[in-house]
């Protein structure tokens, strides 16, 4: 079968290869992939810049992003031919930690974790894989156009989760939240704070495009402005960004009690000038907090699951800005203008792809 995959360490040896059938010994519900999104991740392995191959193999298969249909699967398993599933991207370490035995594996505490297509384990970017049953999340049908969505959006749910379970240290009674990053973990985590009745103020570079659209059309406030300008001092931050000016301008710009959760991952190796003096004053006369959140355990797959069932199904395909086909991998990484998020359809095969329009 066909199969995407890299040579980690190798910079731009991103290739089509044949790959053999996925082994029994992986887990008993066979899967057909549909689609597999596209991410920044995806493009840093591309570059070399982090990636590990499986156990004496040395390619890895790309794609965490990911959604499949049940070929078959065993009586006892809760699945049955035609069920879209997801496969769950990271798994525990073999040990187990004792984060790992409580279901926690997001939180694995010795690092020797495994993630589809990043970390030790092949990704879904091939025509079939097996796993077992609780390696996986079942979906209702009718999200088969954008069930896609869902590990992005485990990302998010995860970060709402913990943003909640640390209010409870006190008083918590958010009414605005401030979203930094209009790529599609900013959007997904505004369409959560919208689902939650908050005022949401989602800010980006970008003044035209399909981001302030998707941002108007969700009910919330889009801003092309810094931060600071706004004069927004919100309860609640989601950082979806990165990029080191702008986790300065949130950690400044805040509520009494705020909390700030950051999520996405910087660069290194650029020095910038910080007051921690003054940054620490004020989140001890803030009473702030400032935490990090990667990944998601199975609990914050059915709660984004959950999520997008809630959605509007028209607004959430319009995330989708282009779908390709696999033979067409090399356009799918070059960057377009208006994207949101690119799809890898593995049903589409043969096509060049489609734009899709709002």
């Amino acid at each position: 079968m066909q199969a995407l995959a890299v040579t980690p360490g190798d910079k731009d040896s991103l290739r089509l290869m044949d790959v053999a059938d996925p082994a029994r010994g992986d887990g008993p519900v066979l899967v057909e992939t549909l689609s597999v999104g596209l991410c920044g991740t995806d493009v840093e392995i591309v570059g070399a810049q982090y990636g590990e191959s499986p156990p004496g193999q040395d390619y890895l298969v790309l794609g965490h992003e990911n959604l499949g249909r049940v070929l078959e699967a065993p009586e006892d398993s809760g699945l049955v031919k035609g069920d879209l599933v997801v496969g769950i991207v990271r798994r525990p370490d073999p040990e187990p930690c004792k984060a790992c035995a409580s279901g926690e594996w997001d939180m694995c505490l010795n690092g020797n974790y495994t993630e589809h297509g990043i970390k030790g384990l092949d990704g879904f970017a091939r025509e079939h894989w097996r796993a077992d049953p609780e390696a996986m999340v079942k979906l209702d049908p009718g999200l088969e156009d954008v069930g896609v969505l869902l590990e992005p959006t485990t990302i998010v749910a995860k970060a709402w989760e913990q943003v909640h379970r640390i209010g409870q240290r006190a008083f918590f009674d958010p009414r605005t939240a401030v979203v930094t990053g209009a790529g599609p973990v900013g959007l997904l985590a505004a369409m959560m704070g919208i689902q939650q009745g908050l005022e949401v103020h989602v800010f980006d570079i970008v003044t035209d495009g399909p981001k302030p659209q998707l941002v108007h059309d969700l009910g919330a406030t889009y801003h092309s402005d810094p931060l600071p300008t706004s004069g927004i001092k919100p309860e609640v931050l989601i950082e979806c960004t990165g990029v080191t000016p702008v986790i300065l301008d949130a950690l400044a710009c805040r509520a009494q009690d705020a909390i700030t959760c950051l999520t996405g991952v910087s660069g290194t190796g650029k020095q910038t000038p910080v007051d921690v003096g003054a940054l620490n004053r004020k989140e001890v006369l803030m009473n702030g907090v400032v935490f990090g959140s990667v990944n998601a355990n199975r609990r914050h797959y059915d709660a984004g699951a959950q999520a997008l069932a809630k959605a509007d199904p028209s607004w959430l395909r319009r995330l989708i800005s282009r779908r390709m086909s696999l033979e067409n991998f090399a356009e799918a990484f070059k960057r377009q203008p208006e994207d949101v998020k690119v799809v890898l359809d593995l049903a589409r095969r043969g096509s060049a792809g489609l734009r899709v329009h709002d």
